[in-house]
């Protein structure tokens, strides 16, 4: 998952952009549709993964995959884990708002839901973000184009759900928690925003941090509420690392690459592909099934929540090169304020910049 700022979904003034590595690389069409199919199968690895684990121990193997992944990236670029007691209490709180919660309500909910219903789910943080910048962000004003959005894409909601038929055949628990797990990508998002904004550390500093951060919280919480399995079945344990390893630890280090060379407002247009992404995959490898009323609502979904991104022109200018923790790299063609945290996820999952883009949206 999950690919919004606070405004525009959740992935969110921050650190500085994330250095550029060196040598060759993919061109980034390549590794955009990489994202989008990582991100995309995420929910369908959700889904495998609780048939064989409970929704907590999922999560928890997601972030040791996915912090493992950041790990080895670290200590190849010779990177650092932050310093400074009030850096690790306001990353403590990230890893919970922007992994933990919604990676956990993700898992829980698809144990009722099918993965294509969460990964459309997952597509209203957009939307969920616009509507809390409305209060939280003074400085980001809606305009009507954007308001119309938010509006469509509540609508589109409604018509996923099947409103007129009373969410008949609707399993309301599930399908809140996958809606509360996108709605914790855009609060964890304002939370970065207002307090990690300006941080000498570079993103995958900071993101290496609020993994390690989120995978201690889990690792205390799961023995409290499951036990260990009787069994470990591969296909479960295969899904779950490739939940971590690529969708949360390679995902992430391949949307820093994306933003700082086609700008956050391209890199967060793989956020569209991932639902239809997700639902194809759940169709056709798990077999669920589709009404009408979920592709349409889906399409209505992304239109107001393509719409909730749009600028006023001239709205904001070349942005100044910054300061790296690791020297000086060119910077975004926009503010990267107003990228999606997605993804999850969960970009996100998943996914998730003036602070850390989003790990990973999906859930």
């Amino acid at each position: 998952m999950s690919t919004t700022t606070a405004s525009s979904s959740p992935s969110p003034s921050a650190p500085a952009e994330p250095a550029e590595p060196a040598g060759p690389r993919l061109h980034w069409r390549v590794r955009f549709a990489f994202l989008a199919l990582v991100w995309g199968f995420s929910f369908l690895f959700m889904k495998v993964g609780t048939r064989g684990f409970a929704p907590f121990q999922v999560t928890l193997g997601r972030l040791v995959f996915g912090t493992a992944v950041l790990a080895v990236a670290m200590a190849v670029r010779r990177e650092r884990l932050p310093r400074g007691a009030r850096t690790w209490g306001h990353l403590a709180v990230a890893g919970f708002l922007l992994n933990a919660l919604p990676f956990s309500l993700f898992a829980y909910s698809e144990l009722t839901i099918p993965s294509t219903l969460a990964g459309i789910c997952n597509a209203t943080s957009p939307l969920w973000g616009m509507a809390l910048s409305l209060v939280a962000l003074s400085e980001d004003r809606p305009t009507r184009v954007r308001v119309a959005g938010l509006g469509l894409g509540f609508l589109g909601v409604l018509t996923v759900l099947g409103a007129w038929q009373g969410f008949h055949g609707l399993d309301a628990g599930g399908t809140a928690m996958a809606l509360l797990a996108s709605l914790s990508y855009p609060v964890g998002w304002i939370y970065v925003r207002r307090t990690l904004a300006g941080s000498a550390e570079s993103h995958l500093s900071l993101t290496g941090g609020q993994l390690l951060l989120a995978t201690v919280q889990l690792a205390v919480v799961t023995p409290l509420f499951t036990s260990v399995p009787s069994r470990l079945e591969a296909g479960p344990l295969l899904a779950i690392a490739a939940l971590g390893a690529l969708g949360t630890g390679v995902a992430m280090l391949v949307q820093y690459g994306l933003v700082a060379e086609v700008g956050p407002t391209t890199a967060q247009m793989v956020t569209y592909f991932v639902p239809i992404i997700a639902a194809t995959a759940g169709v056709a490898v798990l077999g669920e099934h589709l009404g009408w009323s979920t592709p349409v609502g889906a399409v209505v979904v992304l239109a107001g929540a393509a719409l909730t991104q749009v600028r006023r022109p001239g709205g904001g200018g070349r942005p100044a090169r910054t300061r790296l923790g690791k020297g000086a790299a060119r910077a975004p063609r926009e503010d990267s304020a107003r990228t999606a945290p997605m993804a999850a996820p969960a970009m996100a999952e998943a996914a998730p910049q003036p602070a850390p883009p989003a790990p990973c949206r999906p859930a």
